[in-house]
């Protein structure tokens, strides 16, 4: 939902009219677009990419853009993610053809699933031989058609440099996602004069933009909106990753400040409201608060910005916010609205520019409520549910690992986790005080996306404090990566909560079949994670696996300088509470032992096709 709709390059380039090759006018349309890093692996199809990016960054040594080798070329997209989710600029992926390019279908779908503005660059084999299974070929254009916002395939060279310059624009704007650019060898080979300016004809496309950026919010509009305010008695924001990609944080604070509104967030949203914040509710949901629950269940007005209703948090729409006589929608994707829940109000435009429309309005109206009894409601609610957990048990319990880190933290760090148990409660127990500290992978749920994405937020934010917490099974999913944070000197910490198997698939077997343990329990692999991370270069690499160590080893571990890894034994039965069924409504949440509900659940078992 970014803002920006123009493409950033000059007007007048002071290299106009110089011939280049076509990889070398890659390279200085990076250098145009302000990219700093590069996340690529090599291969003989974008060699002379790569060659171009070598010799930058050797005759500009003021301004360049480094290439940094992960692993593998999943490893690579997921550090373009982690740096464009905590930098909020477009992330660069540069890989070759076949198997780099089919490698990175993952990253791409992620991103566009979280609406994430990468570039992915991949080298082809030459065009002549595009059809004909030549060696490390694969049709790009036809895999990522489905999973990614655009793909190109450049077959004239001359539209290169604006097809390039265009990657960025439709990456960055609207509602951002990834763009792949399938660049054959021989387009990398040509010669001819660089102009220095201009993009290829998105006429529909920019017109879309443009109506959605004129879309201003009417005074009839916000006059039905406050009307509907002025009626309610609880009112509730729910805030989702639209919020952040959108850099509206701000503008959402300022309008739930001036009214005293209560906020809860997405999953995705984590962040764009300050979690220790009174009126904060953290996270809805299938794994959300269950107080954010319970407050959605008593909203008579939800406002939902920049979410979309996903079967995470409406599970079962007809009784998603059953007392809710309004709700109302902003979004700047009309495929969004109803899509899955009918709204009283809706509209469709710039989340930052409509919620300061809608502030200044109500202020110009002098617009007042008093919604003291909701606050009360509300710090009952967050008193009387509050999360807890077994506190007395002999075994170390993950919540309390993740309350040490984040009382050592003051949530001030950028956090990235895995997908699995370990996700959420990182979700529900670190403090997020500003946007773009929290990454992870919604809604593909990717395992093993928490350390590259980490190694990316590093280099995109060198100066903060980068963690990846992680569990083990979802570690082993790019556990090379370990390697490439010590190659480069990061100081990312990394924390794997290790109970031998994949946490959260076995809730589930727990919950719904009986106890079953098909393929998720991992006692008996032999991986011994310290060894690998001291033979990764980790200097700092410690099996933490007595409660009354906790206190002390996560103080060295958070104040080590440099690279350091901490690998937990956690209690192998802690589970992830509250839980919301899929399909299911939040009558049908269970809260666990520690977790004090409102009243007996019915446990339901989910039909077999709504599993996950």
């Amino acid at each position: 939902m970014n803002e920006n709709i123009s493409s950033s390059a000059p007007r007048s380039h002071p290299l106009a009219g110089k011939v280049m090759s076509g990889a070398e006018m890659v390279v200085q349309v990076l250098a145009d677009e302000g990219v700093d890093t590069i996340f690529g692996y090599s291969g003989g199809a974008i060699l002379p990419t790569y060659d171009a990016v070598f010799r930058h960054n050797q005759s500009d040594p003021e301004q360049p853009m480094p290439l940094i080798v992960p692993a593998n070329e999943q490893g690579a997209g997921f550090m373009a993610a982690g740096y464009a989710r905590a930098s909020g600029k477009v992330g660069v992926c540069m890989v070759t053809s076949g198997p780099g390019a089919t490698n990175t279908v993952t990253p791409v779908r992620d991103c566009l699933a979280d609406s994430v503005p990468i570039v992915v660059i991949c080298g082809q084999v030459p065009t002549a031989a595009i059809g004909t299974d030549a060696f490390q070929e694969a049709p790009v254009a036809a895999i990522m058609g489905s999973v990614a916002k655009h793909v190109f395939l450049v077959t004239k060279p001359e539209q290169l440099e604006t097809t390039v310059r265009t990657a960025f624009e439709l990456a960055r704007t609207g509602r951002p996602g990834p763009v792949v650019i399938d660049l054959p060898k021989d387009v990398q080979n040509w010669e001819g004069p660089f102009a220095g300016q201009g993009t290829l004809d998105l006429e529909g496309y920019r017109h879309r933009l443009h109506a959605v950026a004129e879309n201003r919010l009417s005074g009839e509009a916000c006059q039905r909106f406050y009307r509907m305010l002025a009626q309610s008695e609880r009112p509730l924001i729910y805030a989702g990753g639209g919020v952040i990609n959108a850099d509206a944080s701000e503008a959402l604070r300022a309008f739930a400040h001036e009214f005293q509104i209560p906020v809860c967030t997405t999953l995705m949203g984590i962040g764009c409201y300050d979690t220790t914040e009174p009126l904060s509710l953290h996270m809805l949901g299938m794994h959300g608060t269950a107080y954010a629950n319970y407050a959605v269940q008593d909203s008579d007005f939800l406002i939902a910005v920049g979410a979309r209703f996903d079967d995470r948090v409406a599970g079962d729409p007809e009784r998603f916010a059953p007392r809710a006589r309004n709700i109302a929608h902003f979004d700047v994707d009309v495929s969004e609205i109803g899509k899955v829940k009918n709204v009283s109000w809706h509209h469709v435009g710039m989340l930052q520019q409509d919620l300061e429309d809608l502030l200044d309005y109500g202020r110009r109206v002098d617009f007042s409520a008093d919604f003291s009894q909701w606050h009360d409601e509300i710090a009952h609610l967050k008193d009387q549910h509050k999360l807890n957990y077994d506190r007395d048990s002999d075994k170390i319990q993950p919540y309390a690992v993740i309350e040490e880190i984040n009382r050592i933290t003051q949530g001030q760090a950028i956090i990235a986790t895995g997908v699995g148990q370990h996700q959420m409660w990182a979700a529900q127990y670190f403090d997020f005080k500003e946007p773009r500290e929290w990454l992870t992978s919604g809604s593909m749920g990717t395992m093993g996306f928490g350390l590259p994405a980490a190694i990316g937020a590093q280099f995109a934010r060198p100066g903060r404090m980068v963690i990846d917490i992680d569990g083990d099974a979802s570690m082993r999913m790019n556990i090379g990566e370990l390697e490439t944070a010590t190659t480069y000197g990061l100081p990312i910490k990394v924390v794997v909560l290790n109970n031998f198997g994949d946490g959260m698939v076995r809730q589930w077997q727990k919950l719904f079949f009986q106890g079953r343990m098909a393929a998720s329990d991992k006692s008996l692999h032999r991986k011994d994670f310290i060894k690998t991370a001291e033979a990764d270069g980790f200097e700092y690499a410690v099996r933490l696996d007595r409660k009354e160590d906790l206190a002390r080893v996560v103080e060295e571990f958070i104040a080590f300088d440099g690279p350091a890894f901490l690998e937990v034994i956690i209690d192998p039965d802690a589970g992830v509470y509250p839980m919301v069924g899929p399909g299911q409504s939040y009558d049908h949440m269970i809260t666990g032992d520690f977790i004090v509900g409102r009243q007996e659940v019915d446990d339901e078992t989910p039909d077999a096709s709504e599993m996950f």
